[in-house]
């Protein structure tokens, strides 16, 4: 693939729009994650088959994000290699959006409930072949003193993203008077289907502001013409590269379940973790005032830990050129740990902005750290493909989380989902000290580092 052996250093600007359209998607994701347990118990879930329900975005990641890599990797046309794949997932995904809170519209066909479900799953699909393309991008156009950097900014934009996306519905309830309950006409409260609204269009207007600012290295002829021969055997092949991923990848595959173990956790039991341990609703109200308040400000605090993840990405660059990536990531992962544990001993919600803290720091470094240690240890031929492989380790952790999530809150916590928010932080400790084992080499003469 033609891509310089020394590559050439980009601007800060150039970094941004390369960078760019990730805000977009975590505005998206951020309405997702603050949201969706909140419409779907709306429609009539259950607590403990939420997680359940949740299994549509790993499911999706885990099928889609290699197959989008392995033939981003094999891909030229006149918007490049992976700009074709940004614009036709935004493009999917803010249909999604705009449809996710309306899905008692479509009643007359299946129940809103599994509706809600089902575009769920279609949302996940869309973010994620608008997502993978993003880590392989960074890969593809920095060279290798410039890539911490580079998933620095990324994670920034991201936060920032989603700092937004986790704010608006209180926003819009709170300071425009916008209805925070649902009403005959929609269950879902207005304030939650404008905010779904504003993220499908800044979804989309980030994606392209991407696709029309950055420039992408063309591949070799001579290879790409090789690997559209193979096309026929994606699968084969992306089983084939799975088996012979390089090692740093199989260390931080331990570091990566543990962390989006952790992650899962938070996002599904959140809402009803903090409504019933904080505000002390019964568990099963979904629909009063203060229930829809406290899903309001999960959202505020889903923004403090973005917010704070946006700021300390940029000091991640700095912090890991004195310490070490592995250490500043070991480090992050405790302080989300602790910040999670955190939640149990706290009983007035505006505390909880506190814990958010250890949170995003954990979070900004989830985002970067672990990509910065792979970039160094993956053929550049074969970037795309092992972003998406290594997404394995982000959905099959979900995946299980999915699965097991629901029983172990109903069984074993006695449907106190606030214990769920507990076991998320000590799986953050236990990713912590995971990151030790993990080899962390630079490209191109492989040395190790710290």
């Amino acid at each position: 693939m033609n891509v310089p052996l020394s590559k050439s250093r980009l601007s800060l600007g150039q970094i941004f729009n390369m960078s760019f359209g990730f805000f977009g998607i975590q505005f998206g994701f951020a309405l997702q994650n603050g949201n969706a347990s909140r419409i779907l118990t709306t429609f009539g879930a259950n607590v403990e088959h939420l997680s359940w329900f949740w299994l549509a975005a790993p499911l999706t990641g885990m099928i889609v994000q290699p197959l989008i890599g392995y033939y981003s990797d094999r891909t030229w046309t006149s918007l490049g290699r992976r700009r074709p794949y940004f614009l036709a997932g935004s493009i999917l995904a803010a249909t999604a959006l705009m449809l996710m809170p309306n899905a008692q519209i479509m009643a007359a066909l299946l129940p809103p409930l599994y509706v809600g479900a089902g575009i769920l799953m279609v949302m996940d699909a869309s973010f994620n072949v608008a997502m993978e393309p993003f880590r392989a991008l960074v890969a593809d156009l920095l060279p290798s003193d410039q890539r911490t950097l580079g998933f620095s900014v990324q994670t920034c934009l991201i936060g920032l993203g989603a700092v937004i996306g986790s704010w608006l519905p209180f926003v819009l309830a709170e300071y425009v008077d916008v209805s925070k309950v649902g009403s005959t006409a929609s269950p879902v409260p207005d304030n939650v289907i404008y905010s779904f609204y504003a993220g499908a269009f800044v979804f989309l207007v980030a994606i392209l502001w991407t696709v029309v600012t950055t420039k992408e290295f063309p591949p070799d002829q001579e290879y790409l013409k090789e690997e559209q021969t193979k096309k026929s055997k994606g699968l084969q092949q992306i089983l084939s590269d799975f088996a012979r991923m390089p090692k740093t990848m199989k260390q931080l595959g331990l570091v990566q379940f543990f962390s989006w173990f952790a992650l899962f956790s938070m996002w599904v039991f959140s809402t009803p973790a903090i409504a019933t341990h904080v505000y002390g609703l019964p568990a099963d109200d979904h629909t009063s005032i203060t229930y829809n308040e406290a899903g309001n400000w999960v959202g505020i605090i889903f923004g403090v830990y973005n917010g704070v993840s946006a700021i300390y990405a940029l000091l991640l660059p700095s912090i890991a050129a004195k310490i070490g990536r592995k250490q500043t990531h070991s480090l992050s992962l405790i302080c989300g740990g602790l910040g999670l544990i955190s939640i149990y001993f706290i009983h007035d919600y505006h505390l909880l902005i506190l814990s958010m803290i250890g949170v995003g720091i954990a979070w900004a470094s989830i985002l970067a750290m672990p990509y910065a240690i792979l970039g160094g240890a993956i053929p550049p031929q074969k970037m795309g493909i092992y972003m998406g492989v290594f997404n394995f380790f982000i959905t099959l952790p979900q995946i299980f989380n999915g699965i097991v999530g629901g029983p172990i809150v109903k069984y074993f916590y006695g449907s106190q989902t606030i214990y769920s928010l507990v076991m998320a932080g000590v799986f953050l400790l236990i990713a912590a000290y995971c990151v030790r084992f993990v080899e962390d080499v630079d490209d191109p003469i492989n040395q190790p580092v710290k």
